[in-house]
């Protein structure tokens, strides 16, 4: 069984006393993950990042980090391999980069000018480390929030909704980061989102929370196969009552007609090479084919009452 550097058993807290706001939350990010905390927004994601990194104080259950109970005598030493960027980075706008990581490392200690070097390598800044963070943009500006996080070199990195309100550019080069921290330097990644496409891009492992309840947890890969092998499809042709027939004749009877699309079930992707020569046999334009992000309707699934 895998090391687990995140492990919380029977965790609850609540902020008020009509309802809890975490409930019996059994999470466990393995060591060496990109783990990906997936859920709808105020389904509790920040507040278990809180408990977690003790910003909040659990009512019942534990916490453990690196193997250790999470208290008061082990907090200082388990936070020292923690970093973590929490919504938008605290940043001196009006001073550049490298001034930014030396105040942030005075805090920290014992921080090296070397490492402030490397950090601003690893996040892809040092073009521009001498310029004022305020002409940075917000993708930039993420990635020194991330150096920050990276100055203590952590074997673990807390990141809360880290694409939020970037533009694609900055969500891929995020992306591409967070990969690189975890394959280069084997840093554990915890990653709250509510993007399903960034974390079944980016991570290993999915953990799916709602209203402060656990829902499901294991590998991104043991998600995908949860849903089965079968998988919908939308074809865009010039015919619709020929193509519906040609379809019925192929014994395709879980159909339906929504947007100007015909949506079918299909066992596996040559099914679909299938259907294609049937149609365009009997003189029907396909125009679009598109396969539904099936991992999309299972979590909607388990996170929709």
């Amino acid at each position: 069984m895998n090391q687990l550097i995140v492990e919380t058993q029977n965790l609850n807290f609540s902020y008020t006393k009509t309802r809890k706001d975490i409930e019996s939350l059994e999470l466990k990010v393995p060591k060496g993950s990109i783990y990906g905390f997936l859920g709808p927004n105020g389904s509790g994601k920040s507040t278990t990042i809180r408990l977690i990194l003790g910003l909040l104080k659990k009512q019942s259950g534990k916490v453990a980090l690196f193997g250790e109970n999470f208290n008061p005598n082990t907090r200082l030493k388990s936070l020292n391999k923690v970093g973590a960027l929490i919504e938008n980075p605290s940043l001196y706008e009006h001073l550049n980069s490298v001034d930014n990581l030396r105040i942030a490392a005075n805090y920290r200690g014992n921080i090296s000018s070397e490492r402030i070097d490397e950090v601003l390598e690893i996040v892809k800044l040092t073009h521009a480390k001498k310029k004022k963070v305020k002409a940075y943009s917000l993708g930039m500006k993420q990635r020194l929030g991330l150096a920050i996080s990276l100055l203590s070199n952590p074997e673990l990195i807390i990141l809360d909704e880290p694409t939020n309100g970037l533009d694609p550019k900055g969500i891929i080069e995020m992306r591409g980061l967070i990969k690189e921290l975890n394959e280069k330097y084997g840093t554990t990644i915890f990653i709250s989102s509510h993007l399903l496409s960034e974390i079944e891009r980016t991570c290993t492992h999915v953990g799916i929370i709602r209203d402060g309840k656990m829902l499901y947890q294991d590998t991104v890969k043991a998600l995908k196969q949860s849903k089965g092998k079968k998988m919908m499809i939308d074809l865009e042709v010039d015919k619709f009552i020929e193509a519906m027939t040609v379809l019925e004749s192929l014994k395709k009877e879980n159909k339906s007609i929504t947007d100007d699309f015909i949506q079918i079930e299909v066992e596996d992707k040559n099914e679909i090479t299938r259907i294609i020569d049937a149609l365009r046999a009997q003189s029907i334009a396909v125009y679009q084919v598109s396969i539904k992000n099936n991992l999309e309707e299972l979590f909607l699934s388990l996170t929709e009452n």
